[in-house]
């Protein structure tokens, strides 16, 4: 088991905080906040644009964040693109690649256990376009239905890797075998914002075209994602944003674009949080991705197993720890789930409530909202009984005569 609760401050200054919304975002290492930091106080320069030295370093910087990101999911480095998060990575997907490429009568098909971001885009495009929505369906486990009659003429698969909700990790390789069986020009879209923090993962063993993550999800900074795309196809993709530094020259007849990752990153980026994706990516490679998920199993396994043990709570997703992330939703009968977090907030213990962007899929499990308990590399055993200890105060809450 890993302990390493000393390295993340947050937990200096509340000894007690249990905090399982990770799912939601991480907290933040030391390191990772020096690197903040380090950036604002010492070479708080723009990129691309200084010949002076504190610029110079700013690039270099930004730059080596990028080797990074590509050496972390074994992609090129000219294929990693810097955005805001996972869902603004997917809107790019959505307005340079599926605007162009997706016209009336063709297939697009998601899941119904998608998040919002890779849900909703694909909805509203199928309406424009005229194209078919397909959706995998899901089994009482929360395990996808895999219909292969739904990949016939599919020309984008648009698909969650792990599930935000369920936890469920679907074998997005095994499906994207089977998409290019059926139809060897889909393009393939895969939402990793659960996957890249929690596992090893190679962007080019999956074989999809684009892959998206958030470097809030995996102690880095709010503000800064990553959309990672075969070349081929982001050649050929038209700009997500005009303005400075993604063109090469510009007259008033027209303007020459840069090559990639650059025509993609107009304006000035987020500097410090790119920097400190880098970092996080440092901690977490040198604990390495096998023990975060050795680690993530465990605690997920005994999350289980003691949460099964309370009265009239219902666990959604797959039974076996090794088959899910490192969350878990529920619900207690006659309880609702923002309830269960307030009088959970009353002993410091922080999980999520609500409809956790998916509504689709909570209207299949036949419930309005959900209560989500989400773990990473600084949850321990304690926590998990902290969290019993907490239910059963909101069960004894409840039923009190």
């Amino acid at each position: 088991m890993i302990n390493i609760k000393s390295d993340f401050p947050i937990f200096r200054g509340q000894k007690d905080l249990v905090y399982l919304d990770s799912t939601a975002t991480t907290l933040k290492s030391q390191s990772v906040i020096n690197a903040v930091s380090d950036y604002y106080s010492n070479y708080s320069a723009n990129v691309f644009r200084g010949v002076y030295k504190i610029s110079e370093k700013a690039t270099e910087e930004y730059e080596k964040a990028r080797e990074k990101v590509a050496n972390f999911i074994g992609a090129k480095v000219e294929e990693i693109i810097f955005l805001r998060n996972t869902t603004e990575a997917l809107n790019l997907i959505y307005y340079s690649w599926a605007q162009n490429y997706i016209k009336k009568g063709d297939v697009v098909l998601t899941s119904i256990m998608e998040h919002h971001s890779n849900f909703v885009p694909w909805q509203q495009l199928c309406k424009q376009k005229g194209a078919e929505f397909k959706i995998f369906d899901i089994d009482e486990n929360g395990k996808l239905i895999l219909h292969k009659s739904l990949l016939t003429n599919v020309k984008l698969l648009a698909l969650t890797h792990v599930s935000n909700v369920l936890g469920t990790i679907n074998p997005v390789k095994e499906i994207i075998k089977q998409v290019r069986l059926a139809n060897p020009n889909c393009v393939v879209v895969v939402d990793g914002a659960q996957a890249v923090p929690h596992m090893k993962i190679n962007v080019v063993d999956l074989d999809c075209d684009f892959y998206c993550f958030s470097g809030h999800k995996m102690l880095g900074p709010t503000g800064i994602g990553v959309l990672w795309g075969k070349k081929i196809l982001l050649d050929g993709m038209t700009p997500f944003n005009y303005g400075g530094e993604m063109i090469s020259r510009v007259t008033v007849e027209k303007t020459d674009f840069k090559q990639i990752p650059y025509k993609f990153e107009a304006g000035t980026p987020h500097i410090a949080g790119a920097i400190a994706l880098g970092t996080a990516i440092d901690y977490l490679s040198k604990i390495g991705m096998d023990k975060v998920r050795k680690h993530e199993i465990e605690i997920t396994d005994y999350a289980l197993k003691e949460l099964s043990k309370v009265d009239k709570l219902k666990i959604y997703g797959p039974t076996l720890a090794v088959e899910r992330g490192g969350v878990i939703a529920f619900t207690i009968e006659g309880i609702h789930p923002h309830d269960i977090a307030q009088i959970l907030d009353s002993e410091n213990i922080c999980i999520r409530s609500g409809n956790q962007c998916a509504m689709p899929l909570h209207q299949k499990l036949g419930i309005a909202a959900s209560a989500r308990a989400s773990f990473y590399i600084y949850t321990t055993k304690n926590d998990i009984d902290k969290l019993v200890l907490g239910l059963k105060k909101v069960i004894w809450t409840f039923t009190e005569k």
